[in-house]
């Protein structure tokens, strides 16, 4: 299936203190490493310039589809967007879900990034692949964050 990338991860933090690291903008920058310029607001965007070493070119812009306070934030955006001579903004955008529900003494997080088989076919493939391993190290980096 090449439509829809599905990870989850059992974090040992209170659901609250998950839903600041994933809605508060500068948190979501620590982890993420992203440079984000003003907070998330529903129906918003936002950009900023990722901080990631080798990426730091590349100018991050989501727009905020919903936030159902603790249980639900979402986004749209242009996956694995980072040639600096193409125009992705007549694109489809996937949308991106983190979804979180308490489970015991944690919070388990659930994130969904669909919409790929509605990008151009000739950067379907690398979009999904690049954000499949993406989002498998941005697990782990939330994971880190809310632990300490």
């Amino acid at each position: 299936m090449t439509d829809r990338i599905e990870k989850q991860i059992l974090l040992r933090a209170p659901q609250s203190r998950v839903w600041r690291a994933l809605t508060d903008a500068d948190e979501f920058g620590t982890w993420f490493r992203v440079k984000l310029h003003g907070p998330f607001a529903l129906g918003h965007r936002i950009k900023g310039p990722l901080t990631y070493p080798g990426f730091e070119h590349i100018v991050m812009e989501v727009e905020v589809e919903q936030m159902e306070a603790e249980h639900l934030f979402s986004f749209r955006w242009h996956p694995y967007a980072v040639d600096p001579g193409v125009d992705y903004s007549k694109e489809p955008r996937t949308l991106v879900e983190f979804r979180l529900e308490t489970v015991g003494e944690g919070t388990l997080l659930r994130l969904v990034e669909s919409g790929f088989d509605r990008l151009p076919p000739s950067r379907r493939e690398e979009a999904f692949r690049m954000n499949d391993g993406g989002w498998t190290m941005q697990m782990q980096n939330i994971e880190h964050h809310v632990a300490r």
